[in-house]
C-alpha cells in the first residue's frame, strides 16, 4: 500500500469523549514515564530506570510527552467510529475479512458471529486492523472506505512505530543491551504483523454479561512485542498483579498505556513481564457506552530471531547461559501468526484454559479464564 495522491476525505462525525466513571474502583498503581524528557543529556537513561520496575513487575506503564496532538488522537477516533459505525453489508465483504485459519490478523473481524464460554452468549468485539503501509503489505486487505483516509492513517501508523521505538530504546538500555537493539528488529519498512487497530465493543445486557462473569474480552497476553493504547475513560481494562489480582488500569489523560507482548518476554528470558489482562463489563454509569478504542500493535519482521537477547543483565541473573545464540531460531512471522490460528480460529474458547502454545523453544501457557 504505497502512498498516493488521493482526493479529499469526506465529512465524518466527531467521536464524543466519554466522561470517566464516578464509582470506586480497585485500580492498579501504573508507572507514568514523561517522554518529553528522552533527548535531554541523560535522559534516556533516566527514563530506563523509572521504567525498568514497571516492566519487570507488571509489564504495564503510561507515557506522556508523546508528540501526538489531542486533534490527531481525536481524528483517529473519528475515522474509527465512522467505518466501525457502517452497515455491516457496507464492511462485511470477505476480501476485507480477517482470515484467522491463515493465522493472518489484517482487515475486519465482525461482531455477534461466535458465541463465548460454552454459552449462547454471543462476543462483542468488532475491529479493523490495519498493515503497514509498504510495498510487500499491497495484498493485504484494506477497506475502500478507509482508503478514502489513507494519508492520515498512513501517517499516524508511522509516527506510532517511531514513539514505539523510543520505548524500545529504553528497554534495551534496561537490559544492558545497544541503544538499537529492539528498535532495528522492528523497522517500518520491514515486513511484520504490525498493524493499527480501530475497534469497539458493543454494550450487552447485564443478564447475558452475568453469563460470562462479566467478561468482553477473554484473559490474555499480548501476541507481538509492545501494544500501545490510546486512553480513554471507559473503564473494563483489568490486569492482574504479581500477587494474582485483578486491577483497573486507569485512564491518563493525553496518555498512551503501553504493554509488554509475549516476544519482548521472551527475548528478555521473562525479565520483561507479558501480563495478563481482560475486558470487562464497564461501571454501571459507563455500561451502555459502546467503547471505541485506538490501537498500534507492535510485532517483530517476519525474519526476526526471539529467542532471548545476549543481555549481560539476563546472564548474571542467570536467565540465559553463555551459549544462547546456539539455541533454534523461531521467526517472528511464524511464531505470530501461529499464534493467531491457536487463539482465534475458535467458535468457543471454553475448552482453551490451561493448554500450552509452543513454537520451537518458545512456550506459553493459556491463561482463558
Amino acid at each position: 500500500m504505497p502512498s498516493a495522491v488521493l482526493p479529499e476525505p469526506p465529512a465524518i462525525p466527531k467521536w464524543k469523549r466519554p466522561g470517566k466513571t464516578s464509582e470506586e474502583l480497585p485500580w492498579a498503581d501504573i508507572k507514568v514515564i514523561d517522554l518529553s524528557n528522552f533527548d535531554e543529556p541523560g535522559g534516556k537513561q533516566k527514563l530506563a530506570e523509572e521504567l525498568r520496575d514497571a516492566v519487570h513487575k507488571t509489564g504495564f506503564f503510561s507515557i506522556t510527552g508523546t508528540g501526538f496532538t489531542q486533534e490527531e488522537i481525536e481524528r483517529q477516533y473519528d475515522i474509527g467510529q465512522a467505518y466501525l459505525n457502517l452497515p455491516i453489508e457496507e464492511k462485511g465483504d470477505p476480501k476485507y475479512r480477517c482470515d484467522f485459519a491463515q493465522g493472518n490478523y489484517f482487515g475486519y473481524r465482525a461482531a455477534h458471529e461466535k458465541t463465548i464460554m460454552g454459552t449462547d452468549v454471543l462476543d462483542i468485539v468488532e475491529s479493523v486492523n490495519i498493515p503497514k503501509f509498504i510495498p510487500a503489505n499491497e495484498h493485504e486487505p484494506f477497506d475502500p472506505y478507509l482508503r478514502q483516509f489513507q494519508s492520515e492513517i498512513e501517517d499516524f501508523s508511522r509516527r506510532s512505530l517511531e514513539l514505539a521505538s523510543k520505548v524500545f530504546t529504553l528497554f534495551s538500555l534496561i537490559l544492558e543491551l545497544p541503544e538499537d537493539y529492539f528498535s532495528k528488529r522492528h523497522l517500518y519498512e520491514d515486513k511484520s504483523e504490525d498493524h493499527l487497530r480501530y475497534m469497539v465493543y458493543r454494550p450487552r445486557p447485564a443478564e447475558d454479561d452475568a453469563k460470562v462473569q462479566n467478561t468482553w474480552s477473554r484473559a490474555h497476553t499480548d501476541f507481538g512485542s509492545l501494544t500501545l493504547l490510546w486512553s480513554q475513560n471507559v473503564a473494563g481494562l483489568q490486569l492482574k498483579t504479581p500477587r494474582g489480582e485483578w486491577k483497573y488500569v486507569p485512564p491518563v489523560d493525553n496518555g498512551i498505556i503501553c504493554n509488554v507482548g509475549d516476544t519482548l518476554d521472551f527475548w528478555s528470558a521473562g525479565y520483561l513481564k507479558s501480563t495478563t489482562h481482560r475486558v470487562v463489563r464497564p461501571p454501571k454509569d459507563q455500561a451502555h457506552i459502546h467503547r471505541l478504542g485506538l490501537f498500534y500493535f507492535v510485532r517483530p519482521g517476519d525474519e526476526v530471531d526471539i529467542k532471548p537477547a545476549p543481555s549481560p543483565l539476563l546472564k548474571r541473573l542467570g536467565l540465559i547461559g553463555d551459549n544462547q545464540e546456539d539455541e533454534k531460531p523461531v521467526r517472528g512471522l511464524e511464531y505470530v501468526r501461529e499464534r493467531v490460528k491457536n487463539y482465534h480460529n475458535h467458535t468457543d474458547y471454553a475448552d482453551m484454559k490451561g493448554m500450552k502454545f509452543k513454537v520451537g523453544n518458545l512456550e506459553i501457557e493459556d491463561e482463558a479464564e
